[in-house]
């Protein structure tokens, strides 16, 4: 199929790309920002700013449409924000649908967001795909989000609305606020604790989407979820657990709905929904209890260690290196990956898949070379680290195709890195394995700042890795204690 893919920048959206091409399909993101989409050369383009003539043209080239598109609801709800919202859900599908009643051949399905938020604050009360809408904005936000995709059926379409519940993934989600809390041994409940948690990991979405798309059998409302709901107080205490850090600074209602108003909502209610239509179709479920997939998620793919003697010796081809510029620590991660050694490679070695392969809210940006890359071919690299900007030059040391390159950082913020990339054969697999040898400038000072901040983040920048190449090839990531 050829799918096009609004809100493909984001969390979901990301992961979803990966996914679609790991299976075949052609992929046409409707985006704000080409330039800074970061969605890799698989991928085609469609800006936003384009003509609803340009809209409908891509359109007629697609079998699907997949509506993402939605600002993030977190924050306080002034009037504007509220605005904003429903433009980005309800207005952005409302343009859709009307380029794809104005083309002349219209894509089969639409699989479109949505959210558990529909049945409104439910308490204790189990609801699935017939309960009805309930009270409160984000009821009335997913409702009129539902109404203006369904107006696409009378067109031909069948129509998918995915109610999603709180999806756990690495680097987004509502996980990406808590878990620098949680690490610090500083979470807790939110508010009471009683309220429910419809919760799902992002495998399980990506993967439901994906089978929305082909299989007839999906339409109409989907809840999202997976099986086994839970309290955000039972939720506080498995993120601790998976964490193993203590859970003990309750947050209260109170200060929650003093900072955010009538945007506090989504956290002190709830709703235990359950994903009936998902059982009845017989989706498989990666991840079922909790526990599990917060293991996953925080699960480190990076094992980091100091450099000691007997490492520094293990490879005669990095001691002029290692001697020259003294690194203080090995990183390790190894992914087996369900393709030829070739293939990983092929993708992994072009400069526009970096982006996709990263974490987007560092905003990798990463200057191409104009010829051929061999050794000695230098890339300009530039990301954000929070509000810090960073650049660096990186030189190209070894450069086997299909096999591993190795390169070098020659400007930038490590005192040492050199990063060897290799893709060994398993059968009819292939192993890829980063190892990067680097370190800190500022001695003492430096080895305090990577063990608080530079380790963590580059664990957590591997692991994103791992699981972005796992998407788009499948496989398994080795896990480090």
């Amino acid at each position: 199929m050829r799918v096009l893919v609004t809100g493909a920048t984001g969390f979901i959206g990301r992961a979803l790309v990966l996914r679609l091409r790991h299976d075949g399909h052609e992929v046409v993101a409707w985006v704000r920002s080409p330039k800074e989409a970061q969605l890799g050369a698989e991928v085609e383009l469609l800006p936003v700013a384009a003509d609803d003539a340009a809209l409908t043209r891509a359109l007629e080239r697609c079998d699907g449409v997949v509506n993402l598109a939605g600002a993030p609801i977190a924050g306080r709800w002034t009037p504007a924000r509220k605005e904003a919202l429903f433009e980005s859900r309800v207005g952005v599908t409302s343009r859709l649908v009307r380029a794809i009643a104005d083309a002349k051949a219209r894509p089969r399905v639409l699989v479109s967001g949505s959210a558990v938020g529909y049945y409104g604050d439910c308490g204790a009360d189990p609801v699935d795909e017939r309960g009805p809408v309930g009270t409160g904005f984000l009821a009335r936000l997913a409702d009129a989000w539902e109404i203006a995709a369904l107006a696409a059926e009378p067109l031909g379409l069948r129509v998918v609305t995915v109610r999603t519940g709180v999806v756990l993934g690495r680097e987004g989600g509502v996980l990406a606020r808590l878990l620098p809390i949680f690490r610090l041994g500083l979470g807790g409940p939110i508010g009471r604790g009683t309220q429910f948690v419809s919760w799902v990991h992002l495998d399980d979405v990506v993967s439901a989407i994906v089978t929305a798309l082909t299989d007839g059998r999906y339409a109409g409302p989907v809840n999202l979820t997976a099986p086994k709901p839970v309290t955000n107080a039972e939720l506080t205490r498995a993120l601790g657990r998976a964490l193993r850090r203590p859970t003990p600074v309750r947050v209260p209602a109170a200060m929650l709905r003093a900072a955010l108003g009538d945007g506090a909502s989504p956290l002190l209610e709830g709703q235990r929904a359950e994903p009936a239509r998902l059982v009845a179709l017989g989706h498989r479920f990666a991840y079922v209890d909790l526990d599990s997939a917060l293991r996953d998620v925080v699960a480190s793919r990076a094992d980091i260690r100091r450099l000691d003697r007997a490492t520094s010796k293990a490879s005669a081809r990095r001691a002029a290196y290692l001697a020259r510029r003294r690194p203080s620590y090995v990183l390790t991660s190894r992914t087996e990956l369900d393709a030829a050694p070739e293939e990983a490679f092929a993708f992994f070695a072009r400069p526009e898949n970096l982006g996709l392969m990263t974490p987007s809210r560092l905003h990798l940006e990463v200057q191409a070379p104009s010829s051929e890359v061999a050794p000695g071919t230098r890339f300009d690299v530039r990301l954000k680290l929070g509000p810090l900007p960073l650049r660096w030059t990186t030189r190209i040391e070894d450069w086997v195709p299909g096999r591993r390159f190795i390169d070098s950082q020659t400007r930038g913020p490590y005192r040492a890195w050199w990063h060897e990339h290799s893709f060994e054969p398993k059968g009819d697999r292939s192993v890829m394995t980063d190892r990067v040898f680097y370190a800190l400038p500022f001695g003492p000072l430096g080895r305090i700042v990577n063990r608080l901040f530079v380790a963590p983040a580059l664990r957590g920048i591997f692991g994103f890795r791992s699981d972005a190449m796992r998407l788009r090839f499948g496989g398994v990531a080795k896990r480090w204690a």
